[in-house]
């Protein structure tokens, strides 16, 4: 590898794991590495402090760099310098990180976005389906995240935190998060196990998780079936609201429950074409995201050539 190879720093931050990538401009992960983040939790200078002091450890290792994104999971100032409420990481709700990022290290230009933006960007610059400059992205996971990207870019709304899908009310005025996030689909799921026990086909007693969802509809189990039926219709219906407001033809699905997307396909389908007229439907694509497990840190990176010109 040559220094004067063009690199970015990719830095994916979760709830308990900072993922961490080299990234090339083509879109390839260099090298990766995966680190826990209870030690920034238990710091007693902060979780803000203690992420600075850990990326240099990444830029002195990597002293091509000098390009960092940072997705982030939650809410973001503007100007994309403050993280405002990142309710996985209290300790960093108001802090000025950027600023503490590009004081300790001045050579480098630092990004900070929202971790579903991020992907957004990330499958707009790296995707192998070329999407178009405009597009919804939804994340399904431990939460429903989603963005919008408009002209290439991501759409920040008046305050700079547009999009924020898992939080729209749903049936019953329960957030769509709550109703289709990783909780609400096992609530689903337990529920399904419990009216139809003739056709849960050995999931009862098991320890519920997504993976056992997904692999059991894999093995066409009905109850699972049944289970993606729900989410995709819920989900649709989200949609359908959500083109009605933006007028998208392209919509793209990513996260772990992502994974069942071919098992909620048939009835999210259904729904949005039930509700949205011609003019809608007409161009509508509905598409699997292509970065899979690299989606956060290839999402990060790519923050790095927004208005680059890369």
């Amino acid at each position: 590898m040559q220094n004067q190879d063009i690199h970015f720093l990719g830095v994916d931050v979760g709830g308990t794991h900072l993922k961490i990538g080299l990234v090339d401009k083509e879109g390839t992960i260099v090298e990766f590495q995966k680190e826990d983040t209870t030690p920034f939790r238990d710091d007693p200078e902060g979780f803000g402090p203690c992420f600075i002091k850990g990326i240099g450890k990444y830029l002195a290792k990597y002293p091509q760099v000098k390009k960092v994104g940072v997705g982030l999971p939650g809410l973001i100032s503007k100007d994309r310098t403050t993280t405002l409420e990142i309710p996985a990481i209290p300790g960093l709700d108001g802090f000025n990180l950027k600023g503490g990022l590009e004081e300790a290290y001045p050579g480098c230009e630092f990004f900070l976005e929202n971790d579903a933006a991020a992907a957004g960007i990330g499958e707009f610059y790296f995707g192998k389906d070329n999407p178009s400059a405009n597009f919804l992205f939804v994340t399904m996971g431990t939460g429903i995240g989603s963005a919008l990207v408009l002209d290439g870019e991501v759409f920040k709304g008046s305050r700079g935190n547009a999009m924020e899908m898992g939080h729209m009310l749903s049936r019953g005025n329960a957030r769509l998060e709550t109703l289709i996030g990783r909780n609400g689909i096992l609530k689903i799921m337990e529920k399904m196990i419990a009216a139809y026990p003739e056709k849960a086909n050995g999931l009862e007693g098991k320890e519920l998780g997504t993976h056992l969802l997904v692999d059991s509809a894999k093995a066409g189990n009905e109850v699972a079936l049944m289970v993606f039926e729900e989410v995709g219709t819920i989900l649709g219906e989200a949609i359908v609201s959500t083109i009605r407001v933006l007028d998208v033809t392209e919509v793209y699905f990513g996260g772990g429950i992502s994974a069942g997307l071919e098992f909620m396909m048939p009835s999210l389908d259904h729904t949005i074409r039930q509700y949205l007229t011609h003019y809608y439907i007409k161009d509508l694509k509905l598409k699997k995201a292509t970065l899979e497990n690299n989606a956060g840190t290839l999402g990060a990176a790519a923050l790095c050539f927004m208005g680059s010109g890369l």
